[in-house]
């Protein structure tokens, strides 16, 4: 859910038999990896160059020629490259084992990914020439419990909206050691980002639409709870059929906790959060049907594939569809399109946009409690500041 920006530094593993995924300040670098030591860098506009991994301390270093004129680096550069913890020998031992497992036959990979700044997770993609495989690791002592309920949450997409989620490799999820875990489905090659066209945005909206036409007796949901994020999500209904009521207390309130938790809120955006929540319900709205969410409905989380999207990290329960809504653009702006898509099939009320950043509230509220120190963290407290200015 909260995205690495390409910028921020992550902590790098010792692992200098793997290949890597190179993060530089403000310098737009992927990598295509092999299983040879070389790799392949492609910075901001196109330049490719081939370059070396050495190995320096805790860290890898990538050298080699990178024009400057293209890349805004010096011919003697070296790039810090940080390994993705997915490409551990004990790691890729289960993944294999795992997917020769699920079809039936030896299995190995030939290249890698890296999706890591797409998730809070380190995530990639294994290609492989019977099975391409997507990979999500979990080094958190609860990540079995958090892979189990976002399987259980594709399952009811799936069931009760016809929903397209990925398949599970196997049982979907997997013990390395103790204190890290592993989900693995079946691989998805879809388009991201500027590789949209105008119909994936719409069809992303039709595809929402069609979850809210699924509906619910209540607010929350009764099977399981869920993670917005790393963070718990309680999906238990509070006995009141009123959607703020539930909105009060099972998002803002321990979202409120957390972030103030953390250290990165402060007292005073702390006390207007808590005046929101006093008197949510009169900046509600007209009370809407328990209808089923994504949860998390970020454009990173819909593939975009020639069939149509696919649903991916949901955090599902029956609430407000306009809480979805809110999610699509909060993190990065996205074409109307998307919201064109949505209205073809589902009207969205004109009191929505005044309502926008009260349903983001929790949003923000987690990613202070999470990121609070990182760019995504700062915009949430602006956004926490001016929804406290205007719900006065």
């Amino acid at each position: 859910m909260f995205s690495h920006n390409p910028g921020t530094p992550i902590s790098p593993i010792v692992a200098p038999e793997v290949l890597c995924y190179p993060l530089v300040d403000r310098l737009a670098v992927t990598v295509t990896v092999t299983h040879s030591r070389s790799v392949i860098v492609s910075c901001n506009h196109g330049s490719r160059r081939h370059l070396v991994v050495t190995t320096e301390q805790s860290s890898l270093i990538v050298s080699g020629p990178m024009a400057p004129n293209q890349c805004g680096a010096t011919s003697t550069s070296s790039v810090l490259v940080v390994a993705n913890a997915l490409l551990q020998s004990d790691v890729l031992t289960v993944v294999k084992r795992a997917t020769s497992e699920y079809i039936g036959e030896p299995w190995d990979w030939h290249d890698f990914v890296d999706l890591a700044d797409r998730a809070s997770h380190p995530c990639g993609i294994f290609r492989g020439r019977v099975l391409s495989v997507f990979a999500k690791l979990s080094t958190d002592p609860g990540g079995m419990e958090l892979f189990e309920a976002e399987l259980k949450g594709l399952v009811l997409l799936r069931t009760a909206a016809k929903a397209r989620t990925p398949t599970p490799v196997g049982s979907g999820r997997f013990v390395v050691h103790h204190g890290t875990s592993l989900l693995l489905s079946e691989g998805l090659f879809g388009r991201h980002g500027d590789s949209r066209t105008s119909e994936d945005w719409r069809a992303m909206g039709q595809a929402l639409a069609a979850l809210h036409r699924t509906r619910g007796h209540h607010f929350g949901l009764d099977d399981f709870d869920g993670f917005f994020g790393p963070l718990p999500q309680d999906n238990r209904s509070t006995g009141s059929d009123r959607w703020s009521d539930f909105y009060a207390e099972r998002r803002l309130a321990p979202r409120l906790r957390e972030a103030f938790n953390s250290g990165y809120l402060p007292m005073t955006l702390a006390d207007g959060v808590e005046r929101i929540i006093r008197r949510i319900g009169s900046f509600s709205g007209p009370e809407p049907q328990p209808t089923l969410l994504h949860g998390d409905p970020q454009p990173n989380n819909f593939v975009s594939t020639d069939v149509g999207p696919v649903l991916v990290d949901a955090a599902p329960y029956f609430g407000h569809p306009e809480a979805d809504l809110a999610l699509v653009d909060w993190t990065q702006p996205v074409p109307a399109g998307l919201f064109d898509g949505y209205k073809v099939e589902i009207p969205i009320d004109s009191g929505f946009f005044e309502r926008r950043e009260l349903w983001r509230l929790h949003a923000y509220l987690a990613a202070v409690a999470v990121v609070g120190q990182t760019a995504l963290g700062r915009s949430s407290l602006q956004g926490i500041s001016s929804a406290i200015e205007f719900y006065r």
